[in-house]
């Protein structure tokens, strides 16, 4: 297989190449910056980009590759401080500039290779201090800005290749279009990334692991297509368990063992430790401290089953990437936004080896993979659903009144959607309540009550999503329904944040 290697140097738009690369069928990898040449030359990559990130070429602790890398003979794109440094590398002179961040006019000055079809200009995403004062020797300047000058660099003769912009970003237009350039026609890379083959290599893989295997099941479409991926591998040594945390939608424990006892023939248990978890979390207001007691209740239930049924030496999971990557543990410099239960979440004490098949995959592509394994569309077309569930959609305290009011309101949510058949066309969609309360009028009677905040976001990996522009009449409609079969709710709110700068989830 065909493969492009990202070098990661720390940008929030690292992940973001490696997404929009798999979207025409290319395998991209996200990896370390500090890679040695050794390995990188192992894996035989058609090329090489290095991402953005927030240091400069000049600081005295500044993130650079190996040097042999620049000389492996292979197509190599810079992406903004990538810019930077093959500019550095190859004998140009980087500044201190103006910062620029936003939309900016990109003039093309040769639309060959890299911007070939581009057009004569497109608006492009910058984020950027440092700027090329002096470009190398042998490149030559191929776009240009108001504030940068060299925005686009290239050596044809090296096929290295040097951008200040952001192309994997919605905002610059054509992005997707100028990494595909690079990854199909400079790299010449075969389109032989897709899902089946994903499967074929994973089953391979799964068959060789020695032991039983716990998967902790969710309904979810992540832990589902896990599990059924195992399932094929190994058959019976999978004994799948669902764990009723008393965090979930309204009667979704109902409808998820009805699911697994009828859709799939796989070895399935349910077991109720709603009591447990609320217990754990009561009096808990710090949202990090929920996942946290989450992700170890969740294990404490698992490891005791596993310790009462059989000998079992792996527990797997569905974590997906974006989990890996707010988690703060992905191969490169991220930051952590939040723990995962599944991920950042486990503790230290766990005696059971993690199995985690779906660990480099985005929810599109998990999507793929279960409509060829022929889970039902109603499943894999549903919404994502948080691990640690309506722990981190109930802000502070959680309180069996919060609760109910976060499970109807959420339903309300789901099932407007639905009738207006908006539902499968937004990201995700869903009920939070916090403890803020407001003034209501309830017949001729004043009345203080909880406030629900909607979210319905759009995304496609959810590494990114944009609120989502509802009608005013739905919104409407949605709004009436909360306050009149919710006792204690007088006010409904629509969150318009997108991510970044918010999340999701609002905890």
């Amino acid at each position: 297989m065909d493969k492009i290697f990202v070098l990661d140097f720390g940008s929030q738009y690292s992940h973001l190449i490696c997404r929009r690369i798999r979207e025409f069928s290319v395998y991209a990898e996200l990896v370390p910056y500090n890679i040695s040449f050794e390995e990188l030359k192992k894996q035989n990559p058609k090329g090489i980009i290095f991402s953005g990130g927030p240091s400069s070429v000049y600081n005295k602790d500044a993130p650079f590759p190996e040097n042999k890398i620049f000389e492996m003979k292979i197509p190599i794109l810079g992406i903004c401080y990538g810019h930077q440094l093959i500019v550095n590398n190859f004998g140009g002179r980087v500044k201190r500039a103006n910062k620029e961040y936003g939309s900016s006019l990109l003039t093309i000055d040769n639309n060959k290779n890299l911007l070939n079809g581009i057009g004569e200009s497109v608006r492009a995403w910058m984020s950027h201090g440092d700027e090329a004062e002096e470009i190398p020797p042998g490149f030559e300047i191929i776009g240009h800005t108001e504030n940068a000058k060299a925005a686009a660099i290239a050596s044809n003769d090296k096929s290295i290749f040097g951008i200040q912009f952001h192309p994997e970003v919605i905002h610059t237009e054509q992005g997707t279009e100028i990494l595909k350039n690079f990854v199909l026609n400079v790299c010449q890379t075969k389109q032989d990334w897709t899902m089946e083959g994903f499967i074929d290599a994973s089953m391979q893989k799964l068959s060789t692991i020695e032991g039983n295997v716990l998967c902790g099941v969710s309904g979810g479409i992540d832990s589902t297509v896990a599990a059924l991926l195992i399932h094929r591998a190994i058959g019976d040594r999978l004994k799948c368990i669902f764990v009723d945390n008393g965090l979930l939608r309204l009667n979704e424990e109902n409808e998820i063992e009805e699911m697994f006892k009828n859709n799939f023939k796989v070895n399935f248990t349910k077991v109720d430790a709603s009591e447990k978890f609320l217990e754990k979390l009561q009096g808990i207001t710090d949202p990090e401290r929920k996942r946290k007691i989450v992700g170890e209740e969740f294990v404490k239930v698992f490891t005791d089953f596993a310790k009462e049924n059989a000998p079992f030496k792996w527990l797997a999971q569905g974590t997906l990437y974006p989990d890996v990557i707010e988690s703060g543990i992905s191969k490169g410099p991220a930051s952590v936004i939040k723990s995962h239960h599944n991920v950042g979440g486990l503790p230290d004490w766990l005696d059971l080896e993690i199995l985690e098949p779906l660990r480099d995959l985005y929810k599109d592509e998990v999507r793929k993979i279960a409509k060829i394994l022929g889970v039902p569309e109603k499943l894999y077309m549903r919404h994502p659903f948080p691990g640690p569930g309506l722990a981190v959609r109930i802000i502070g305290e959680i309180t069996p009144s919060k609760l109910e009011m976060a499970k109807i309101s959420s339903k309300i949510v789901e099932d407007e959607l639905l009738e207006a058949n908006l539902y499968h066309k937004v990201w995700q969609a869903y009920a939070a309540v916090g403890d803020d309360k407001a003034v209501g009028v309830v017949g001729d009677e004043r009345k203080y009550g909880n406030i629900v905040m909607i979210r319905v976001v759009d995304s496609i990996d959810a590494m990114t999503a944009d609120w989502t522009r509802l009608p005013h009449d739905l919104l409407e409609k949605i709004s009436n329904r909360i306050t009149n079969e919710i006792e204690n709710v007088t006010w409904v709110t629509y969150a318009v944040s997108s991510k970044p700068p918010a999340t999701i989830e609002p905890q």
